[in-house]
C-alpha cells in the first residue's frame, strides 16, 4: 500500500506548467512553480514544517507548546497544518488588509488570530510584528517563529524548492523570478541554483510602498519608500535577517492595480487560479520582457491559491471600488468622454431653418436640439428639414421654433446603451445627457454604434 503517515508529509515536490498565452510574445520558456498543489495551498508550506522542525531539535518548541507567528495569511496556514499533526497550540497576528478569507481557513484549523492595523510603524506596540513579540514574552512554552529573521525559512527553500526546480529544469534554468517578501523564498532557491551554476539570473518582484527595490539598488534603508498598499504577503517596510542582496540580480516594481489586473489574466488565458502575489510576479515577468531571449528557460513561483481572494481580486464590485477594473458596461458617462465634440452646438427657437442646417452642414451633423437657454424646447433633424423642404422651399425661412420636432429626452450618466438604444427610434434620432460639470451633451445613433463597436 502507498499512503502518507501524515498531511505534511505532502509538501512539496509541486509541477512546473508551461505559461503559453501570457508569455507568447516573450522570448523563451516559461514555466510556473505551481505552489498551490502543497496541501495548504501555499509554497508557505514548506517554512512552516521546516521552522517547527528545526525548532523542536533545538528544544525551543516543546511538547504542548505555543507557536506565535506574525503572518499574512499562508505561513500561518503552513504552521497551523504542523501543529495540527503535531500538538501545538497556535497564535497568529495578522494585518487588517489580509483577505478574510485566509483568516477564517486560519481559525478553521484551531488557531486564535489577532488582527492589527497596517499602516503603523514595525516599532508601533499596535503592529502585528509587536503584538507577536509580547505575546511571546507573557505566554509561558511559547515561541516566535519570526518567519522575517529566521533563517529556516530560507533553508527550507534551500533544501526543497531549489533542487527540485533544478531538477525539473534538467539543470537548464536559466532565470528564476519571484516576489519578495520575508526573503525566504528568493533567497534559499537562488543561493541553491547560484551554487548549481552562477550564470542564472534572480529577479526578485516587488510592490510599490515597500523598501526593497531601493534598499537593493542603493544599500540606503529609505522610509520615504514606504507607504500603504493593497498587495497581499510581499514587500517590506524593513529588512529581514533571511537577505543577502547580492543573490538578487534586478528587482522590478509592480502596482497593486497591475498585480491584480494579471492574476484575473492568469486565471482565465492560463487556467491557473492563483493569488494576488502570482499576478504580481507574472506582471514583473512582462515589464521584463526584454531581458529574455529564445534560449532562456524561465521558472516563475506561483505562490498561492485563488480561493483566498474570492472577496477580493476576484470579485468585480471590490476591484472597481479601487479603480482596478475597467468597466465593460457602456454608459452614458463613458460615451460622452469618448466624443470628439465636446461642446453641445444647438439650434436657437429664433434662427431660421437655413441658418440651423448651415450648422448641421458645418459640423457634419445630423440632428440638433432647439435649447433656449438651458431649456430643452424641441429638435431638428435632417429628416425633418427634408420634409419640410418638399412640402415648401421657402420653409428655409421659418423659424425653428414654429417647425421643431418634440424635444430629445434626457437620460442619466449612469443610463447603459442598452437603456439609451430604447429611446432611439426613426422620430426620436438622440438623448441628452448633463454631465457632473452641468453641460449638456447630445448621445446619437452614431455615438452608441462607434461606442460599442
Amino acid at each position: 500500500m502507498k499512503y502518507y503517515d501524515s498531511i505534511i508529509d505532502t509538501v512539496g515536490n509541486t509541477p512546473l506548467v508551461k505559461l503559453n498565452k501570457i508569455t507568447k510574445d516573450i522570448p523563451g520558456l516559461f514555466l510556473a512553480k505551481v505552489e498551490y498543489f502543497n496541501p495548504g495551498n501555499s509554497i508557505k508550506d514548506r517554512i512552516g514544517i521546516k521552522m517547527i522542525e528545526d525548532a523542536e531539535k533545538s528544544g525551543k518548541l516543546k511538547p504542548g507548546g505555543t507557536i506565535i507567528e506574525c503572518t499574512s495569511g499562508n505561513t500561518g496556514m503552513g504552521l497551523a497544518l504542523g501543529a495540527v499533526v503535531k500538538g501545538y497550540k497556535c497564535i497568529f497576528t495578522t494585518t487588517d488588509k489580509q483577505s478574510k478569507t485566509k483568516l477564517d481557513i486560519l481559525r478553521s484549523l484551531g488557531a486564535e488570530v489577532i488582527v492589527c492595523p497596517t499602516n503603523v510603524e514595525p516599532e508601533d506596540p499596535r503592529s502585528y510584528y509587536s503584538v507577536a513579540k509580547r505575546l511571546n514574552k507573557e505566554i509561558p512554552n511559547s515561541i516566535h517563529m519570526n518567519q522575517y529573521d529566521n533563517l529556516s525559512n530560507r533553508q527550507a527553500h534551500y533544501e526543497t524548492t531549489g533542487p527540485e526546480i533544478w531538477e525539473q529544469t534538467e539543470g537548464k534554468v536559466t532565470h528564476y523570478v519571484t516576489t519578495i517578501g520575508t526573503g525566504g523564498t528568493v533567497m534559499g532557491v537562488a543561493m541553491y541554483l547560484k551554487e548549481k551554476n552562477p550564470a542564472v539570473k534572480v529577479f526578485g518582484i516587488d510592490v510599490y510602498g515597500s523598501l526593497l527595490k531601493k534598499y537593493h539598488d542603493t544599500g540606503e534603508l529609505d522610509m520615504n519608500e514606504v507607504y500603504p498598499y493593497m498587495t497581499e504577503g510581499i514587500g517590506e517596510d524593513f529588512i529581514p535577517q533571511n537577505y543577502d542582496m547580492k543573490y538578487i540580480d534586478h528587482i522590478e516594481q509592480v502596482t497593486d492595480k497591475e498585480g491584480a489586473v494579471m492574476a484575473r489574466r492568469l486565471a482565465r488565458e492560463e487556467g491557473l487560479f492563483c493569488g494576488y502575489s502570482a499576478g504580481t510576479v507574472l506582471q514583473g515577468l512582462v515589464q521584463l520582457k526584454d531581458k529574455f531571449t529564445k534560449d532562456d528557460v524561465v521558472v516563475i513561483v506561483l505562490h498561492d491559491h485563488g480561493s483566498r481572494y474570492v472577496a477580493k481580486i476576484y470579485n468585480d464590485d471590490w476591484m472597481r471600488e479601487r479603480g482596478f477594473l475597467i468597466d465593460e458596461v457602456v454608459t452614458a458617462k463613458t460615451i460622452i468622454e469618448r466624443k470628439k465634440i465636446t461642446q453641445l452646438v444647438f439650434a436657437e427657437p429664433q434662427e431660421t431653418v437655413a441658418s440651423a442646417f448651415k450648422k448641421m452642414k458645418e459640423m457634419a451633423l445630423t440632428q440638433l436640439p432647439v435649447m433656449d437657454g438651458e431649456i430643452n424646447l424641441g429638435s431638428l433633424t435632417e429628416h425633418g428639414i427634408l420634409q419640410l423642404l418638399m412640402e415648401n422651399p421657402y420653409h428655409r425661412e421659418d423659424e425653428v421654433g414654429n417647425v421643431m420636432g418634440q424635444p430629445f429626452p434626457f437620460v442619466h450618466l449612469n443610463e447603459t446603451a442598452t437603456d439609451i438604444s430604447k429611446y432611439i427610434s426613426k422620430d426620436n434620432t438622440a438623448v441628452l445627457v448633463k454631465a457632473n460639470s452641468g453641460m449638456l451633451h447630445i448621445i446619437t445613433e452614431f455615438d452608441l454604434i462607434e461606442a460599442m463597436a
